[in-house]
């Protein structure tokens, strides 16, 4: 069986920047698990996982529009305190999360006032070329609830 649409995809992954160092890792804990071909990873990762099996490891290297685009300079928003999510006290460089119609979207916090904070809202690795050593450990047919909610339920998925 090969990664195709539909397919929920279990795998490790290490993350590094152009530099070569590590920026998240899944080694030692639960593996990520996604629903193949409904845009829940970034495309250049979901494009090179396309056609993979169990077993597969690689390393693949994703430009930044076929990762989390390119960095926007003036992407901020005057965000109300109440609506951050992830610390009860802000300070500048904090990262947050804000509900939006799209989901939970990370923010970095760059200035904060008595109600409310500028947040950049642009993905904290936008604009970096992400390289990925990928191990894919497990794939499976989705359950029709997956197919229909969009994402892999589960260990490293998501838990309603």
């Amino acid at each position: 069986m090969s990664i195709s649409k539909d397919k929920v995809v279990q795998f490790h992954y290490s993350l590094r920047n152009d530099k070569g160092e590590e920026i998240e890792s899944t080694i030692g804990k639960d593996p990520m698990a996604y629903l193949h071909g409904h845009g829940n990873i970034i495309p250049g990762l979901e494009s090179a996982l396309e056609g993979k099996a169990a077993g597969d490891k690689f390393t693949i290297t994703i430009e930044p529009k076929d990762g989390y685009g390119e960095r926007q300079d003036q992407e901020w928003q005057r965000i109300p305190l109440k609506h951050l999510q992830g610390a009860r006290k802000w300070k500048p460089g904090m990262m947050a999360f804000v509900e939006t119609d799209q989901g939970y979207r990370q923010v970095t916090v760059m200035k904060v006032g008595k109600f409310n904070a500028d947040v950049d809202v642009n993905h904290p690795l936008a604009g970096l070329t992400l390289t990925f050593d990928i191990d894919v450990l497990d794939l499976r047919d989705a359950t029709d609830d997956e197919k229909s909610h969009g994402h892999a339920h589960g260990v490293g998925g998501h838990h309603h």
